[in-house]
């Protein structure tokens, strides 16, 4: 089991939210690995593209991450699975998906290498 714990990771995985939610591409990039790679409904994505969410300004007006769970890949890399409702700016709807994030540990510093979303069913 990995020393860190769940909240460790719940906390990062928030900070990746809150870039989404300030449009701030720059603290998006500071979070993902240079060979990030997301699994969407639309396709593949790279860190430039996940940054690139927010080049018009803020992607999601607010969100909430529940039912987290935690599985140990190794002593230096976790996926940090969970529950996602959020809202799009001028949207009133919540979207719900289920996210699995990697995050690995690499020169001592935790990033996030691969995310892969999937909406949940209506």
């Amino acid at each position: 089991m990995h020393d860190l714990g769940t909240q460790f990771f719940v906390d990062l995985e928030s900070q990746v939210w809150d870039a989404l939610a300030s449009g701030d591409a720059d603290a998006d990039r500071e979070l993902l690995s240079d060979d990030f790679v997301g699994v969407y409904p639309t396709g593949f994505a790279n860190r430039g593209d996940h940054a690139g969410e927010v080049a018009d300004g803020p992607s999601v007006a607010k969100y909430a991450i529940t039912d987290a769970r935690l599985i140990d890949v190794s002593a230096d890399a976790v996926m940090l699975c969970y529950r996602a409702d959020y809202q799009r700016p001028a949207h009133s709807a919540v979207d719900v998906m289920f996210i699995s994030s990697l995050w690995v540990r690499r020169q001592g510093r935790w990033w996030n290498t691969f995310s892969q979303d999937t909406p949940a069913a209506s």
